[in-house]
């Protein structure tokens, strides 16, 4: 992992700074490749081919030898970015726990942009990311139209639905009923931090997803095997991050509006010149397959196409093949699905 530190005080949308903020980012292959860039999602960091082998990594489709891959870590995020345990050069390098500012999906986007120049990459051949990560990948290339050749939004909205907002403020409610949430100390809130992360794997996944952990037990079973998933895999999202940070990145994903300030969404989306394919999938309850196709509508050119799964929003980490076949039309210009 590499680490670039803005050489600058960097100003935040909601009037607010950090300073000299430091990104972790991850590259793969040869700079003189094909620049694929990938904004991660939520739960994820910048070490893309660790948390996507089926697309990146020696084994995926976008191989090092063939692409200079590039995933930056979003600040805010407990995976090397400049985040709320993260020392406040501005305050005497005292932690910022609770006092760490509002950062918006715009700031994310500059952060990269930042990177980018640093990188002194002039384009980018694909910009891709699902959810959280698609949402940063939008407003990247509504601001940085020339940088962009293509742009793939999996899973993923021109702005936060109400629906979404209302399940990362059941999140934050969760931490904020651990008794420890407010000490200044990095386990604060850690019991609700799991909490938070039983209500997330709901929100990621749907009924059917559920299904195959519990169809062999009877009700008066103690102990359920969707139970046991929720205990065992909410521990492990929640050791590996950090209350202050889940607080952080579920704010910073409800300030996402495209909109905001450029007049209305649509108009936001005709600034896009990227070559764009906006993918969909069936059982999302989180990001709603309407909100792509209003993506595909409203993008001038973009190609929308859906995914048949059962996994529900997570189906973009499961599915795939079916990504690969996608990127691989649409990366070779056809039209077909």
């Amino acid at each position: 992992m590499n680490q670039f530190r803005i050489p600058a005080v960097f100003a935040l949308e909601n009037g607010g700074s950090l300073s000299h903020p430091a990104i972790a980012y991850h590259t793969y292959g040869k700079p003189s490749n094909p620049v694929v860039w990938v904004c991660h999602p939520f739960h994820t960091g910048s070490d893309v081919a660790q948390w996507w082998p089926g697309l990146f990594g020696p084994d995926g489709y976008f191989t090092p030898d063939k692409y200079f891959i590039v995933c930056a870590n979003a600040l805010g995020s407990c995976h090397g970015s400049t985040q709320p345990l993260s020392e406040n050069p501005a305050q005497g390098r005292a932690i910022y726990y609770h006092d760490f500012p509002l950062i918006s999906i715009r700031d994310q986007a500059d952060a990269y942009e930042s990177l980018r120049k640093r990188l002194k990459i002039e384009r980018i051949h694909l910009l891709i990311g699902p959810g959280s990560g698609g949402q940063q990948a939008l407003e990247w290339a509504i601001k940085e139209p020339s940088a962009i050749e293509n742009l793939a939004l999996i899973a993923t909205n021109a702005r936060q639905s109400p629906w979404a907002i209302a399940i990362n403020e059941s999140r934050r409610l969760a931490i904020e009923a651990d008794i420890t949430w407010k000490k200044s100390h990095p386990d604060a809130g850690m019991a609700g931090l799991r909490a938070a992360e039983a209500l997330a794997f709901l929100q990621e996944r749907c009924h059917t997803a559920y299904e195959t952990l519990s169809s062999d037990q009877e009700g008066l079973a103690e102990i359920h095997h969707a139970a046991t998933y929720q205990r065992e895999n909410s521990l492990q999202r929640a050791v590996a991050c950090n209350a202050f940070s889940m607080v952080a990145l579920s704010k910073t994903a409800d300030t996402h509006h495209i909109g905001r300030k450029r007049g209305s969404i649509a108009a936001a989306l005709s600034e896009i010149q990227a070559r764009t394919m906006v993918i969909g999938i069936n059982s999302d309850h989180l990001f709603p397959v309407s909100e792509q196709r209003y993506l595909a509508e409203k993008i001038p050119g973009a190609i929308f196409r859906e995914i048949q799964s059962d996994k529900g929003h997570q189906a973009w980490q499961t599915e795939t093949s079916r990504l690969k076949h996608l990127l691989k039309l649409f990366l070779e210009g056809e039209t077909h699905a």
